[in-house]
């Protein structure tokens, strides 16, 4: 219905989220961040094309900023009202189907995260500095923004806050100024990105390069001078890691990877496209978060760079990135990935039999079954393709799909050619069945000398 298509619903799992008539294709934002206030001003430009005629068009924004000023087209909105999440503009002039929308928006607020049922997401306040973590609906914390999954855009993020911190986003630094007590930092992310993958980390920190054994990709780490010790010890294998990956799935999709340290403890990681961000406790000398760190590495590829269209597809990101922790763990001399699948299939034995990984609904989206069962339904599939067809499987969905927005059906539709049975049944057993289907014998295919 016309005036009212940014309440239709976008994903039916996020229904609130992403708004109709248009596609960004460019990000530029602003943010002038006072640390110890908590206090954030805001100007963003938004460059999109439209795909419909529209009277009023819609942006996700967290009401706990407020709106000063929209521009569309470069004249001031015939009006715009902020509610309930979302921010309604109406432009002076009707625009065409295919036509140009430039918005620019200020605002500004104390930013905090945005509730769901998965916790809190989005942006929040450190002991010293701040931190994004936006999956899945958590980037209207912090910028006025299409909030889907499937909406990538390019980005120019710059940062201005006081001095003694270091400021991280997105992508290459181009700039970074300083004027008396604050510093201007300038990022700019030319590779498409999901809204919930934008981020900024804000702390005392210091940069240190990673060294890696090809120097294929650059690789940093921006951490607290404390854990400088501790880091190098825990993420020391990383650049194995990253050998290993880049054979195994295809070419690192972007320019370069980020690790960041905060000085709090984080309950779990946090992924964002060419940065991975850590809490104090994954970093304590004993090198006991190894496999997380296989698993936010494996994001770049699975996550990042082919990022889901829809969230019910989860399983893409998730089992692939858990199947990454037991392919680096056959890698580095630890048990297998045929070991691990199998202890793992016998665990999740013993808990309920009532998800379905394809399709598990928003509340159990990031159900760890939802991980395990992913990670198992890739083992079975390596059984039955053998190890050739696989590994040329996987390069092909990184590579085909590179830096785009990928279904469930298409990963299936890909993999049937590379079987010479059909596939069907894997995919209704593993991922539209609840049952927990049992693994194929090994046959001796999946060992260490598989690389």
């Amino acid at each position: 219905m016309a005036g009212k298509y940014y309440e239709e619903p976008v994903d039916e799992y996020l229904p609130q989220n992403g708004n109709w008539g248009y596609r960004v294709s460019r990000y530029e934002l602003e943010i002038t961040y006072k640390v110890a206030s908590n206090r954030m001003a805001g100007r963003a430009r938004i460059i999109a094309v439209t795909d419909a005629v529209r009277d009023r068009f819609a942006l996700d924004l967290s009401q706990s900023l407020t709106v000063s000023k929209v521009l569309v087209n470069g004249t001031k909105a015939a009006k715009y009202s902020h509610q309930r999440g979302k921010l309604v503009m109406t432009p002076q002039h009707r625009i065409p189907a295919g036509g140009l929308l430039e918005l620019v928006i200020q605002y500004a607020g104390l930013p905090k995260p945005v509730r769901g049922p998965w916790g809190e997401v989005g942006w929040e306040e450190l002991t010293e500095g701040a931190l994004v973590a936006s999956q899945p609906n958590g980037a209207a914390s912090w910028f006025p923004c299409d909030d889907h999954p499937s909406s990538k855009a390019s980005y120019r993020i710059s940062i201005t806050t006081d001095t003694p911190y270091y400021a991280l986003a997105n992508g290459t630094l181009m700039r970074k100024q300083t004027k008396a007590s604050q510093t201007t930092w300038v990022y700019e992310q030319s590779e498409p990105m999901s809204t919930y993958l934008a981020t900024i980390q804000i702390g005392q920190y210091r940069k240190h390069r990673i060294g890696s054994p090809r120097g294929s990709v650059p690789m940093q780490a921006v951490i607290p001078p404390r854990l400088r010790a501790n880091f190098e010890h825990d993420f020391e294998r990383q650049p194995q890691m990253m050998e290993l990956f880049t054979e195994k799935f295809g070419p690192y999709p972007f320019e370069a990877y980020t690790v960041v340290i905060t000085d709090d403890d984080l309950e779990i990681p946090i992924e964002a496209q060419g940065i991975s961000v850590f809490g104090a406790n994954h970093c304590d000398g004993r090198r006991g978060a190894e496999r997380l760190v296989a698993h936010e590495l494996a994001h770049q590829w699975f996550g990042n760079s082919l990022t889901i269209w829809q969230w019910r597809d989860i399983w893409l990101h998730e089992g692939f990135a858990c199947y990454a922790e037991w392919i680096w763990s056959e890698a580095a001399g630890g048990p297998t990935a045929d070991q691990l699948a199998r202890a793992a299939r016998h665990n999740l034995s013993r808990e309920p039999q009532d998800i379905i990984i394809g399709d598990p609904g928003p509340r159990r989206m990031f159900d760890d079954r939802v991980y395990k069962r992913g990670a198992l339904t890739l083992h079975t599939l390596r059984l039955e393709l053998g190890e050739l067809a696989f590994w040329d499987l996987l390069r092909e969905w990184t590579i085909r799909y590179r830096h785009g927005s990928v279904t469930t059906e298409e990963f299936t539709d890909l993999a049937g050619h590379y079987s010479l049975v059909p596939l069907r049944p894997l995919w209704d057993a593993w991922l539209l069945g609840e049952p927990l289907p049992q693994l194929p014998p090994s046959g001796g295919q999946v060992d260490k000398t598989s690389r």
